[in-house]
């Protein structure tokens, strides 16, 4: 009779556990208006990237409509955490029955759980439908305690040539930047207006210290100016701080957060996000990803990550700390195919034992690039020196090279940034599952970017788009063959073929409407368009 009665109660306690799901809307009321106007949706920095990389401002851009998201908070039993303009989604935590009874509202169009269990149930409805010129000033510096992680990857020399990010803007998404605003390591920051905002989109206010001292200490690896004793990688440039990590917890919504605040950051003109956080598992292992998840097309992190690189962002995020572990893989958002994912080397520029590795599980190489990340210079929140271990530190410390090296040619796409970059690495002809394409050398960047003539993209363009039958792609300045693979917005792969430079079509007769990425790959770099299916 126990066993008969634990049976019955199964179903009633799945129903009645919390859950946390992602919920799609069908629509944004009023979007020819906003786009008509887009000064009223985008900064006018972001305006002008945009315009300088011919980034299209399109129906992503317009924020999500307030009034469906009042509606889904009148709802019983119904939290809302966090929202995606991109996604047109936001992120809620409810009982099962609750969340699905959410699917009867008018102008929702999906609903994705975090327990992807959930997602293959007969009872659930998982279908989302389609219901500048800049100052430049020669610079000989003494780096003190940072000398040999700025040294490393030849950063001295885009310092010398006087790129040391003046003029751009970094976004850190990080869990907490404690003293930042009293520190006298960040005085020159504050004292010359170029700490430009913060939010914390975990507490929802502008206060963006906490508990954690994190993101003080990556910080301090870019902006961070202590003349003779630690100088950072990019001293000059402008920054916006975001918390987007609940260190109290681990759970699928802190993904949800970074995507919103990437999106604020691609609002406010931002030119490079640095991540210093990445996610694999959870508190809840039924919200845990697993191998096969990290496909760079998944994960709420990686897509949004997509979507930014689309919008002209350079994103740049550590590998991971696992590569010692039971689960040695890169996690997410790091397995995005356009983020640049930095793994961590020791002071001689030897495999860190800890740094997470790839391939990610469709063979893309993982990490892209790597640099110091052991014993790597940080300062505290009390202000003091430290060494520290994690590719928490490689990421900054890159980020910050990443944006003085296009500080010197701001016009250059980042497909084209991302490529010169990976290009210098020392692997670049002999990529490892351990470290990637290697050490990055930005002197040989640094040329190449002057000479960025050199590095045409292969040109890619679709029509009709909205497509009905048949979609033609014509591909332009490339000799080679083109793998083409097509994914829903939910990541799973609906068709793969082989492309060539001549005009090519794919029928999209069998594909249902909806919205499908579009990942194109030559022997060195990959692409992603998007498509809708009427």
């Amino acid at each position: 009779m126990r066993c008969f009665l634990s049976l019955l109660l199964f179903p009633f306690l799945l129903f009645s556990q919390t859950q946390d799901a992602l919920v799609f809307f069908a629509d944004k009321p009023n979007v020819q208006q906003a786009l008509s106007n887009p000064i009223s949706i985008l900064s006018q920095e972001a305006l002008d990237r945009k315009a300088l990389h011919n980034v299209a401002i399109d129906e992503r851009d317009v924020p999500i409509d307030e009034s469906y998201i009042t509606q889904l908070k009148n709802q019983p039993g119904i939290s809302v955490f966090a929202k995606s303009k991109w996604m047109n989604a936001v992120y809620v935590r409810g009982t099962l029955s609750q969340i699905q009874n959410l699917i009867n509202l008018s102008f929702v169009s999906g609903i994705e759980f975090m327990d992807k269990s959930l997602n293959f149930a007969p009872f659930q409805n998982t279908t989302v439908t389609d219901k500048f010129e800049i100052e430049t000033t020669s610079k000989n510096l003494n780096y003190g305690e940072a000398a040999n992680q700025i040294e490393m990857l030849s950063g001295e020399v885009l310092h010398a040539a006087g790129y040391t990010g003046n003029g751009m803007r970094i976004a850190v998404l990080d869990s907490g930047f404690p003293n930042v605003d009293i520190l006298g390591a960040f005085s020159a920051l504050i004292n010359e207006n170029r700490l430009l905002g913060t939010y914390d989109f975990v507490n929802r206010s502008e206060t963006i210290i906490s508990l954690s001292s994190h993101g003080t200490r990556v910080l301090s690896t870019m902006a961070a100016y202590i003349e003779n004793i630690f100088i950072g990688t990019a001293p000059d440039a402008s920054y916006y701080l975001f918390r987007t990590e609940d260190s109290s917890t681990e759970n699928p919504v802190e993904e949800a957060y970074w995507v919103e605040a990437v999106e604020r950051a691609d609002s406010l003109g931002v030119h490079v996000v640095n991540t210093s956080l990445g996610y694999r598992a959870y508190d809840d292992e039924s919200y845990s990803h697993q191998y096969e998840d990290l496909d760079g097309q998944t994960t709420i992190a990686a897509r949004g990550a997509n979507t930014a690189f689309e919008k002209g962002l350079m994103l740049v995020t550590s590998a991971g700390n696992s590569g010692n572990g039971d689960f040695p893989w890169v996690g997410t958002p790091a397995d995005a195919p356009n983020m640049l994912s930095i793994g961590a080397v020791d002071e001689f520029g030897d495999y860190g034992w800890f740094s997470s590795i790839g391939p990610t599980v469709d063979g893309r190489i993982k990490p892209d690039i790597m640099a110091q990340g052991v014993e790597a210079a940080n300062i505290l929140q009390d202000g003091t020196l430290s060494a520290s271990n994690g590719t928490s530190f490689s990421s900054p410390i890159t980020a910050g090279l990443v944006a003085c090296l296009w500080q010197a040619r701001p016009e250059v796409t980042n497909t084209q940034l991302l490529q010169i970059i990976r290009e210098s690495a020392h692997l670049f002809d002999e990529p490892t599952d351990l470290m990637g394409y290697g050490i990055p050398d930005f002197a040989v960047a640094l040329n190449n970017i002057l000479d960025v003539e050199h590095y045409q993209l292969p040109e890619i363009s679709v029509y009709p788009n909205p497509v009905a039958e048949v979609l033609s792609i014509v591909i332009e300045n490339i000799s080679t063959s083109i793998q083409l693979e097509v994914y829903t917005i939910l990541g799973v792969k609906v068709m793969q073929t082989e492309l060539n430079s001549s005009e090519n079509t794919v029928s999209f007769s069998s594909l249902n409407s909806g919205m499908y990425l579009l990942q194109f790959t030559t022997e060195d770099t990959k692409q992603t368009l998007k498509v809708i299916k009427k």
